[in-house]
Parts: C-alpha cells; structure tokens; sequence
C-alpha cells in the first residue's frame, strides 16, 4: 500500500481496521481463508473480488455480525469480536439489501433510526433535516418509502447509515443497479464524507466506482486478497499500460503476433482478444496488415482496474511473442 503521510519519530499511527490471519468456514467451505488487511483512518478502501470470493463475509466480521473461525478483527483499536456493541455504535452499515420501513416517508425512517441513537427532540430533528439535505432527499421527504424509486431508495438507506456520525462508513456495493446520474450523486457524497475524516470501507462490482473512490483497493478471490495497494499503482504492478481490443472473431493468433519480440500479455474475455503492452501501435499495424476482410474491430485504451480484476480473479491469461 503507499504511504499517507509520516508519524512523529517513536510513534506509529493504528489502522482504523486491522484484520490478522482472519478465516471464516461454513461447514466444510472456506469463505475467507487467512486475510491480513489495515485500513488507515480517513482512507476509502475498496474491497474487489467476484460473487462469491469473501468480501462480505469479511465485511460482517469486520461490524461485527459474522464471527471468525480464526484471526483478530481489530475497529478504533477494539477487539470486535469481545466489544461489538462498542464498535457498532461508532460505524454506520448500508447493506446490499435496503433496510426501510415502506409505509413511513424518509423523514420518518431517519427518525426511527435517530431514536435508535438515543436522539431526541431538536437535535433528532436537526439531524433528519441535515441528512435530507445531504442525500438531496427533500423532494420526496414525505413520500412513503413504497412509492420512491429505487435510487431515492438507496440513498435514503445510505442516510440512514449515517445518523450517529460514524467513524466508519461500510457500504456494501451501495450503487448496484443505479442509473449514472444517481451514481455520481452517490459517489460526491462520499467523497464529501471522506474529505471531513469519515473513513469509508466499500464493496463493489463497478471497477470505475473504486478506480476513482478509493485510495487503496484489495482483490479478494477465493476467500484470499490476491494484490493490494492503490488502483494505479496495481495497474501499473500487473499490466503494462495500453490495452488493445480486438473483436475479429476466429484470430489467427500465431499470425497475429508473429516471431521474436518482447514477452507480452494477452486475455480472451468471450469473443474478444484484449493484448496488452507499453505501445500497441506495432500490433494494430499488424492487425490491419493481416485482417484481409477488414472485419476486425480493434479499439486501443489505457490500461484499467478491470483488467486487473479479470487477470487476478481467474480469466483465462497467456503469453505471446509480439
């Protein structure tokens, strides 16, 4: 992971989370099998991997729902699995599923919720009306929960997740069938949050989302963390930086690539052949040299955290000569 910043000589900053040799079994399945991970306060820190791979089990250990089979799960320095309740009162959760009440309106569900907090009166009120206005909830305050969309819905859930003013935001995959604009809404205020020192901890599927949200991201697959660091810096570790896409259907890849040259990486994802290398211009020449019927689609792009993804999550990879 890179660094944030440097702590006074004799002193070492703890992480916010600090998960050690952390493991989960249901039954004879290992859902998550030996992760070590830190997250530093004031970071948005993504955690990657396919359905099933062991984020949101890792995520339940960490507020404290799911206990360990093996390890230590630490939050603000406190032992989860001995202090739950002393955790959960400064974390707020969005899980996947919405939590709401239907027949009550926004402003009615954030004031069940703020009662849960133990607030009260002015300040109960003073809260809701901060959280309508910072989800952009006022429209339809006093709609019942039943008849608003499902992005209103979502953020209220996200509202209602920061009531107490949490430490530490978890949510997890907090835009999953979001149209864009909401999306983006959702994405400004978490940054919003993370720019006045609320942590973030988040699972996703939508590599863009922790390409520019998070500071540091862990690739989960098969209940373990195959790389971590910042999203550049993991593109950067694994992938050269331009990625060629080519949409040819039967290619001719012996043809294509040729004798000799430098070691590089290709994918098949379907139909597709994705090559990747630091300039792919001498492989475009040779695509158009050798596409005879000038069928071939090939589109040129940097390098993402998706290609990453693929690479580290069992995507078929192999190497040919450029």
């Amino acid at each position: 992971m890179e660094e944030r910043g440097s702590a006074p000589l004799g002193r070492l900053i703890e992480p916010l989370v600090s998960l050690r040799g952390v493991a989960k079994r249901f039954g004879e399945r290992r859902a998550v099998d030996g992760v070590d991970l830190d997250v530093p306060a004031g970071a948005c820190f993504g955690l990657l991997g396919p359905n099933g791979a062991g984020k949101t089990t890792t995520l339940r250990m960490v507020y404290g729902v799911t206990r360990p089979t093996a390890g230590r799960v630490h939050v603000f320095g406190l032992d989860v699995a001995r202090e739950p309740r002393q955790v959960r009162s400064r974390l707020g959760v969005t899980l996947q599923e919405n939590a709401l009440i239907e027949s009550l309106s926004p402003e009615d569900n954030l004031r069940v919720f703020g009662r849960f907090h133990l607030l009260r009166g002015a300040e109960l009120e003073r809260r809701v009306g901060e959280l309508v206005d910072f989800l952009d909830l006022r429209s339809h305050a006093k709609v019942p929960v039943r008849h608003l969309s499902g992005g209103f819905q979502r953020r209220l859930a996200i509202a209602l997740s920061l009531m107490n003013r949490p430490e530490l935001l978890i949510l997890d995959e907090p835009t999953t069938g979001l149209d864009p604009a909401i999306r983006q809404a959702v994405w400004a205020r978490v940054r919003e949050l993370r720019a006045t020192g609320t942590t973030v901890l988040l699972t996703t599927h939508y590599m863009d989302e922790a390409e520019r949200l998070c500071d540091d991201v862990a690739i989960f697959a098969n209940g373990r963390i195959e790389s971590q660091g910042a999203p550049r810096t993991l593109i950067a570790r694994h992938l050269a930086a331009e990625a060629l896409e080519l949409d040819c259907g039967a290619i001719d890849e012996e043809k294509l690539f040729g004798e000799g040259g430098g070691s590089i990486r290709r994918m098949r994802a379907g139909n597709r052949l994705i090559v990747y290398a630091s300039d792919v211009a001498p492989l475009l020449e040779r695509v158009h040299r050798f596409d005879e019927s000038g069928g071939c689609r090939a589109v040129v792009r940097p390098t993402n955290l998706e290609d990453v993804f693929l690479l580290l999550t069992g995507t078929r990879i192999g190497e040919a000569d450029a």
